[in-house]
């Protein structure tokens, strides 16, 4: 897969500015990273000067262990590099298990009930099994197979968009932006 490029376009939609804008939930950021996660990828608490002083060399690292190699995207990438980006991209704004979820839950509907693969734990963990069932996805439905599950997962994603903005009225000013540039955008 070619990571580095997903990471380019996650960085062109997360843009190189600081914000630390009090209605966003993520607070401090720059380049997509927030402070919680550069002081957990830095191992040590963090102040907003210090996500301001991020560089782009540190997001894309970060980028590359937490939303690729640490959640082992590569085993999904080896059958689809549009499923893997699309799962990171999810990640990146929502979390990985959940993304991961949403790629679970998808392929336990498309297996026909069990009679093309079992179904899987939709536990948000990336494993062996995961890759297994997309594959079979991938082998029994083919190149549609694919576009329908990369729908499947934008439409869970936009789903979860709108029941936060419901849940929490301060979300509502993010929802357009969240769908130009999350929902179906790869």
């Amino acid at each position: 897969m070619r990571v580095q490029e997903v990471i380019d376009d996650i960085l062109r939609v997360e843009g190189a500015e600081y914000t630390n804008d009090p209605a966003d939930s993520g607070g401090a950021t720059k380049y997509g990273i927030t402070q919680a996660t550069l002081g957990e990828h830095r191992g040590t608490p963090v102040t907003a000067d210090d996500v301001a002083a991020l560089t782009e060399r540190e997001a894309r690292a970060i980028y590359l262990q937490r939303y690729f190699d640490e959640p082992r995207l590569g085993l999904i990438a080896a059958v689809s590099e549009r499923i893997a980006a699309e799962v990171m991209d999810t990640g990146v704004n929502m979390g990985m298990p959940r993304a991961v979820g949403f790629l679970q839950r998808a392929l336990n509907l498309l297996n026909d009930r069990g009679r093309i693969y079992a179904d899987i734990a939709a536990d948000g963990l990336c494993g062996p099994a995961t890759a297994a069932a997309l594959d079979a996805v991938m082998r029994h439905r083919g190149a549609r197979g694919e576009t329908v599950l990369l729908r499947m997962l934008n439409a869970q994603q936009g789903a979860f968009y709108m029941d936060l903005a419901e849940r929490r009225p301060k979300d509502e000013r993010f929802v357009y932006g969240w769908f130009l540039h999350r929902v179906g955008a790869n």
